[in-house]
């Protein structure tokens, strides 16, 4: 019994890391379609949100039958109750790559690299999802709490790009679309980078059974 419990926790395991692998794959193409005005690469970026959806089914059916079937104790349950929990940040994740790839088109070939402080912001998420996974797939729990402590980088990123923001629609209202695209393109960005971080502390409380919130 106990050798069955293993092999499903190793596909759990391995599931994870390619649902985190599309994640992580799917934030950069984002950011780079954006960076570039690449309107392709947005139609892609839809696809691959779709793909990641389907993955959390998957993980959540192999996380229930653990549940229910194998009466997993200490540990064990740990790492399935953080599983489920991760999955959902890792979905949202996609979904608020989606809705910037949705508006990548709309923006007419202009980009965010018009604006300083865009590009580091979505490179510091882009790193903050790349490493709350690695955190998960290492046990690392060093690099999850740089994932938290890294999330002022991209808040202070985001103040910064939408005060320019905020300016740039103040002395050319002919740029106010533009603007308030890329406010709500920046804002998608902050929020993924506060799912990583709820990501890094779900990888804590599988490793040690504490949680920050608690």
């Amino acid at each position: 019994m106990r050798n069955r419990f293993d092999e499903q926790l190793l596909m759990l395991n391995k599931k994870m890391i390619e649902m985190g692998a599309q994640c992580e794959e799917l934030i950069a193409l984002v950011a780079k379609a954006l960076l570039n005005g690449d309107s392709k690469g947005a139609n892609e970026a839809k696809t691959k949100g779709h793909e990641i959806d389907q993955m959390e089914r998957e993980i959540e059916s192999i996380c229930l039958k653990l549940l229910l079937q194998q009466q997993p104790v200490a540990r064990d349950l740990r790492v399935i109750s953080a599983a489920l929990k991760m999955i959902t940040d890792m979905e949202r994740i996609g979904d608020q790559a989606e809705d910037i790839a949705e508006i990548i088109p709309f923006l007419d070939g202009r980009t965010g690299a018009e604006l300083a402080d865009f590009k580091p912001m979505a490179e510091a998420t882009c790193k903050m999802v790349t490493d709350s996974i690695d955190a998960y797939v290492k046990q690392d729990l060093t690099l999850a709490r740089h994932v938290c402590e890294h999330d002022d980088v991209v808040d202070d990123a985001f103040s910064r790009v939408k005060d320019t923001l905020i300016k740039m629609i103040s002395e050319n209202t002919a740029d106010g679309e533009y603007a308030v695209d890329l406010l709500m393109i920046a804002k998608y960005f902050e929020r993924i980078g506060d799912h990583a971080v709820n990501i890094a502390e779900w990888v804590e409380f599988s490793v040690t059974g504490t949680h920050k919130g608690e």
